[in-house]
């Protein structure tokens, strides 16, 4: 069986395998952390949440803090991701250890938003396309 070769991913496409460990930047270009995981909209495919590991020495201790797609942008001097706003939003925000990822709602969900100023939507809702994804098409 054949494997995609996703070490060589260029471009303005990258494989989602790349994507977890990338380091996230402050808006002024430290690095605060990585990304640990993304949570995709089952329906359209498209990234809704990233969840970024931040704090802790050696993973012991770090929360996880799962913030919309839509407050991070590539850099491509930096080579990672940079938060749209500053650190400070992101020590205020919602925050988890591993074991509580796995426990993921609607509430979850629109607590989040409701945090980062983005629109909350009801359970399969999203202006009337019935995908919860702010990302959908």
């Amino acid at each position: 069986m054949a494997t995609l070769d996703t070490e060589s991913t260029s471009g303005r496409l990258i494989a989602a395998s790349k994507v977890n460990g990338t380091t996230v930047y402050d808006n002024t270009g430290v690095k605060i952390g990585s990304v640990y995981d993304l949570m995709l909209d089952k329906v359209s495919g498209k990234p809704d949440y990233a969840v970024l590991s931040f704090g802790g020495i050696f993973g012991l201790g770090a929360r996880y803090h799962p913030l919309p797609w839509g407050q991070l942008h590539y850099d491509t001097r930096l080579g990672g991701y940079v938060l749209n706003n500053g650190r400070e939003q992101l020590e205020g925000a919602p925050s988890y250890a591993v074991d509580e990822l796995s426990m993921w709602d609607e509430t979850r969900s629109n607590d989040i938003d409701s945090y980062y100023g983005e629109p909350a939507y009801g359970p399969g809702e999203v202006g009337g396309a019935g995908l919860r994804s702010r990302n959908a098409i």
